[in-house]
C-alpha cells in the first residue's frame, strides 16, 4: 500500500503520454490525423477514468494513512485525470454548438476558387475539390453569413504580395503559386491533430483596388467544426493590418 501513490503517479504519466501522442502524433508522422482522431475519441474518457480512480484510491489510502509524500502523488494523479475529462465534463455543463455539416468554405460562392495544382490525390484526402454547387453556397449563407471577399484599395500586384506574406506568417505550405495570374494553393494545418485543409487565393484587380478571394477545403471529414470559415477571417484581420 505504500507504493500506492508512486502507481498512481505512473498511471498519471503513461496516460498523459497516450493523450499527447493521440493529439500529436500525426505532426509527428506516426499515423494520419484521422487515426489519431478516432483515438482520442475512442479512449480519452475512459483513459481519464481509469487515472482519475486511480489517483483517488492514491490519494484516500495515503490521507488515512497520514503519508503526505503518497497523498501528493495520489493528488496529482488525480489532477491529471480530471484533466483529461474536461473535455467531456465541459461539454456536459456547456454542450457545445454543432457545426454545419460542410468542408468547402468560399468567399465567392458564385465563382468559387478553382484548384489546378492540388487535386484529388492529395496525401489521406477523402474529400473532393469540386465545388459543391447552390445547395454547398446555400448551407455556408445559413451558417457562416459574415464569410465575403477582401475588398482593399491595394493594386492587385501589392494586395497578392500581402496576401502571400500573410499566409506564410500564419504557417501554411505554399504549394503553388503564379505572380502573373495573382494566385495561389496552399495546404494549412490545424495544431491539434494536424489536419490537412487545402487552401487557394486569388487576386482580381477592380477599378478602385483590388479583391482577395479565397477557399478552404478540408480532407476529411464531412464537417470542418467551422475551421475554415475560422481561417479566412483570420487571414482577412491579419491582411488588414
Amino acid at each position: 500500500m505504500k507504493h500506492t501513490g508512486k502507481i498512481a503517479l505512473f498511471v498519471a504519466f503513461i496516460g498523459a503520454v497516450g493523450v499527447t501522442l493521440m493529439l500529436f502524433g500525426a505532426r509527428l508522422g506516426l499515423w494520419e490525423p484521422i487515426t489519431g482522431f478516432g483515438l482520442y475519441r475512442t479512449y480519452l474518457n475512459p483513459l481519464g477514468a481509469v487515472i482519475l480512480g486511480v489517483g483517488l484510491l492514491a490519494l484516500v489510502i495515503h490521507l488515512v494513512r497520514r503519508e503526505k509524500t503518497g497523498a501528493v502523488l495520489g493528488g496529482v494523479a488525480t489532477l491529471v485525470g480530471v484533466a483529461c475529462l474536461s473535455p467531456l465534463i465541459a461539454g456536459t455543463l456547456s454542450p457545445p454548438q454543432r457545426a454545419a455539416p460542410i468542408h468547402d468554405i468560399s468567399t465567392n460562392t458564385v465563382n468559387p476558387p478553382a484548384f489546378e495544382v492540388l487535386d484529388d490525390t492529395r496525401a489521406g484526402a477523402s474529400n473532393t475539390l469540386d465545388y459543391g454547387g447552390p445547395e454547398l453556397a446555400e448551407a455556408q449563407a445559413a451558417a457562416y453569413p459574415d464569410i465575403a471577399p477582401l475588398e482593399t484599395k491595394l493594386p492587385a500586384d501589392a494586395a497578392y504580395q500581402r496576401a502571400l506574406v500573410v499566409a506564410q506568417d500564419m504557417g501554411w505550405e505554399i504549394v503553388a503559386s503564379d505572380t502573373d495570374r495573382r494566385r495561389f494553393e496552399a495546404t494549412a494545418r490545424t495544431s491539434v491533430f494536424y489536419f490537412a485543409d487545402d487552401v487557394v487565393v486569388v487576386v482580381t484587380p477592380q477599378a478602385d483596388g483590388s479583391r482577395v478571394d479565397m477557399r478552404g477545403v478540408s480532407r476529411v471529414g464531412r464537417s470542418d467544426q467551422g475551421v475554415n470559415a475560422a481561417r479566412i477571417r483570420d487571414f482577412q484581420q491579419r491582411f488588414r493590418k
